[in-house]
């Protein structure tokens, strides 16, 4: 069964990866920066920061930085300084940036796959993707980089939520997007 699966998953992989080519080729994007303009889009104030990128996409610190430099050229992202820290930089995807994803994520052509699925199916599907997900992460023991209010380290208060690992109140903006610190409840 797991070869099955393994199947399954790297030939969606392999299609992704050619919608990915074809859809960032029209505005001179290579997959990768277009999945890091993604993830920056998706993460929140903590885990917008080149190192981060580099965690999440598990692409080489050079990799990223030539990937960021690109966006940057573009106009799709901008580096801006930690007010506390000024050793610390974060990426901020701009508006440019969020239109171009408003069109090419989810691919239309990925979009088109899953209109072909009813609600019902497109639930079974996510619920079992999710699963799996799941459970290649903690089997390589690697980070989740989960949803925010989702990770063990999160408390809603009567004020709003706040992050236990890193000691600060967070914003319902931020408890709903992705982090790097996220470890499973």
């Amino acid at each position: 069964m797991t070869d099955l699966i393994y199947n399954h998953v790297e030939r969606l992989g392999e299609l992704l990866r050619v919608d990915a080519r074809q859809c960032g080729a029209e505005f001179g994007l290579l997959p990768v920066q277009l999945e890091a303009l993604h993830y920056l889009s998706i993460c929140n104030r903590y885990s917008d920061t080149p190192m981060a990128v580099s965690e999440y996409l598990g692409q080489t610190k050079g990799t990223v930085s030539q990937t960021l430099k690109v966006l940057e050229k573009k106009a799709l992202l901008q580096k801006v300084a930690d007010t506390a820290d000024k050793r610390v930089t974060h990426l901020r995807v701009t508006e440019a940036g969020q239109q171009l994803l408003q069109q090419l994520i989810p691919s239309p052509m990925f979009a088109k796959a899953c209109a072909h699925l009813s609600v019902a199916e497109q639930q079974q599907v996510s619920a079992a993707l999710k699963l799996l997900l799941a459970g290649f992460l903690s089997a390589n023991q690697m980070k989740s980089f989960g949803i925010c209010r989702s990770c063990r380290h999160n408390s809603e208060t009567e004020y709003g939520y706040f992050c236990n690992l890193l000691q600060q109140p967070l914003s319902a903006e931020d408890a709903g997007l992705i982090c790097k610190e996220h470890e499973r409840q």
